[in-house]
């Protein structure tokens, strides 16, 4: 009797053939990065794509094209490939005795996303506590600009374990992630010291802060004009405001260790706020790094 070939049936390495196919953008790239042959490559995909029942790459003269059916495969197999390894590292440290799945002996990296203000003035104190407390752990952090999927994507993409995220308002969490709060910032007028009259000012913007939270509030303020300079972060937009360019609404963390020659305004009770938080996967939330970083994150914003 026949047996049903379903997805359940590919294997590990099949599924970092077809990560490695998606990262290089080509099968001879993939092969390349794991030490195989082309043909082995080739044969991996074409034997995954049977499997699925779908074509995952467009193969071209420029490499291997991702199909929307090998951009959702490539997520998921990053996904399935980082829980195995979540596993190995766990089962582990149950084997020696020492806490096991609630322990401090796990061992390896932990993966995390954040936005520059987060990555600046939020991890640094979490990730200190965290290092002490599970020596084993290995923070890998990396600045992602929060525009599009942002740093919920790279993890909803198998890419980092948690991000750090705007959460709330237009930027819920995704479907298929799990997420919480761990602040709420409020938005600020910042401008040079002094000034005595910073309304009458120009606009300094970046794009993060052009897309999301504060747009219905700011679509009320009459007050405040186009932006005159759009540049590609705010720790640019806070130094063009200390050199008396214009001024700029900014939430808190970005005007954290602003320097002396510029002067924060509040905007009063009808403020905007922004909501900052962690996005993880379901099946990452109850491992040993993920929780003990979601701990610390909390215990350095008390």
């Amino acid at each position: 009797m026949s047996r049903t070939t379903t997805p359940a049936d590919l294997a590990p390495h099949e599924l970092r053939i077809l990560v490695a196919v998606d990262r290089e953008r080509g099968f001879s790239a993939a092969a390349q990065a794991l030490g195989l042959t082309q043909s082995a490559v080739s044969h991996s995909i074409r034997g995954t794509e049977r499997k699925v029942g779908a074509v995952l790459f467009e193969r071209g003269r420029k490499g291997a094209t991702p199909t929307p059916a090998g951009a959702a495969a490539a997520a998921h197999a990053r996904r399935v490939l980082r829980l195995l390894d979540t596993l190995v590292a766990e089962a582990r440290g149950a084997a020696r005795g020492d806490g096991g799945a609630g322990g401090s002996a796990t061992e390896g990296t932990l993966r995390i996303a954040a936005f520059r203000s987060a990555a600046l003035h939020l991890l640094p104190a979490a990730l200190e506590r965290l290092v002490v407390s599970h020596p084993g752990i290995r923070p890998e952090v990396r600045v992602v600009r929060e525009l599009g999927a942002g740093t919920a994507g790279e993890v909803a993409e198998g890419r980092a374990d948690v991000g750090i995220a705007t959460l709330g308002g237009t930027s819920p969490v995704p479907a298929g992630l799990i997420g919480d709060v761990l602040i709420e910032e409020p938005y600020a007028l910042v401008h040079p010291a002094g000034h005595p009259d910073p309304r009458s000012l120009p606009l300094v913007d970046w794009h993060e802060n052009c897309g999301s939270y504060t747009r219905e509030w700011w679509g009320k303020q009459d007050w405040i004009p186009s932006a005159t300079v759009l540049t590609e972060d705010d720790g640019a937009v806070l130094s063009m405001v200390s050199r008396g360019h214009g001024m700029a609404i900014m939430p808190a963390l970005s005007l954290t260790g602003a320097p002396d020659t510029v002067e924060i305004t509040d905007l009063g009770t009808e403020r905007p706020t922004r909501s900052v938080g962690y996005v993880t996967t379901p099946e990452l939330a109850f491992s040993v790094a993920v929780r003990a970083l979601i701990r610390e994150l909390r215990a350095a914003r008390a």
